[in-house]
């Protein structure tokens, strides 16, 4: 069993043929998939799909791209969206300063209400960095005093020295296609030889960053099958073992989904 850690079902990429993506995602051994929020104001459609779907569940959160278009939302509306029983995270949210969509005190503001609302429910934050390391492990050093914030940075590009300061503050690395892309031999380091097997996730963020050898294409949740196979030769690991330790940490990371997890669903190595 496969778990896509982080896609975005509800984009219109999908549109009409939504339905076959989730099929052909269930067909190719991906037992559960998370679906992101990036709008408050779309939360909604976010949350119907995960109410629609035993398979998949949900966040509530504003992406930093629309820290500055969204309505303000604090801590506490966040916290009282994330008490649905299909949400299961808080995010996506963090810094990206490589397109600065959002002014970055905006962009910070809006970031710390959500570790705040991650603090105050016990749901892992869902991180976007991108070309903010240093910003981004100052935050989550200061946001994580006492121990009371755990969360994953998604779609992991970042440098060494992140991927280090995330992890010991306790988060978790999630991977997607960019560990297959020919020029991602950075990336490819500091899989193997920086995140350790039990803080590992995989991911599409479908339908963006398509895996080789699809790259270009529009991505979909089965197609995490092939960033799989990429990181399970790098650890020097099965897809079979791989797969089924990032399924573990996903429900040890996500543990309200795994209360609701699918029926007829089994712990990883068990029949």
């Amino acid at each position: 069993m496969l778990i896509d850690s982080h896609c975005h079902l509800d984009f219109e990429d999908f549109g009409a043929e939504r339905d076959e993506v989730l099929a052909r995602a269930r067909r190719a051994g991906v037992g559960g998939m998370l679906t992101i929020c990036t709008k408050v104001t779309e939360f909604p459609a976010v949350r119907a799909l995960a109410e629609a779907n035993a398979d998949v569940w949900c966040s509530v959160g504003i992406h930093p791209h629309e820290a500055a278009s969204q309505p303000e939302t604090d801590a506490a509306r966040l916290a009282d969206l994330a008490s649905h029983p299909k949400v299961v995270g808080i995010g996506e949210t963090g810094l990206d300063f490589f397109y600065d969509h959002s002014p970055r005190d905006q962009q910070e503001a809006v970031f710390r209400a959500h570790c705040a609302a991650a603090r105050e429910t016990g749901l892992p934050l869902i991180v976007h960095t991108r070309d903010a390391d240093d910003e981004m492990a100052a935050i989550l050093r200061d946001e994580s005093r006492g121990g009371l914030l755990r969360g994953v940075i998604h779609c992991f590009s970042s440098g060494q020295q992140l991927a280090e300061s995330a992890l010991e503050i306790g988060f978790y690395i999630s991977l997607s296609g960019i560990v297959t892309f020919k020029k991602a031999e950075a990336l490819r380091t500091v899989a193997r030889d920086v995140v350790p097997l039990d803080r590992l996730l995989v991911e599409t963020d479908a339908p963006y960053l398509a895996p080789v050898p699809y790259r270009g294409k529009r991505n979909e949740p089965s197609y995490v099958v092939h960033t799989v196979a990429l990181v399970a030769e790098l650890k020097g690991v099965s897809p079979e073992a791989l797969a089924d330790a990032t399924t573990a940490n996903f429900f040890r990371l996500f543990d309200k989904a795994g209360r609701s997890r699918p029926a007829g669903s089994t712990e990883p190595g068990r029949a």
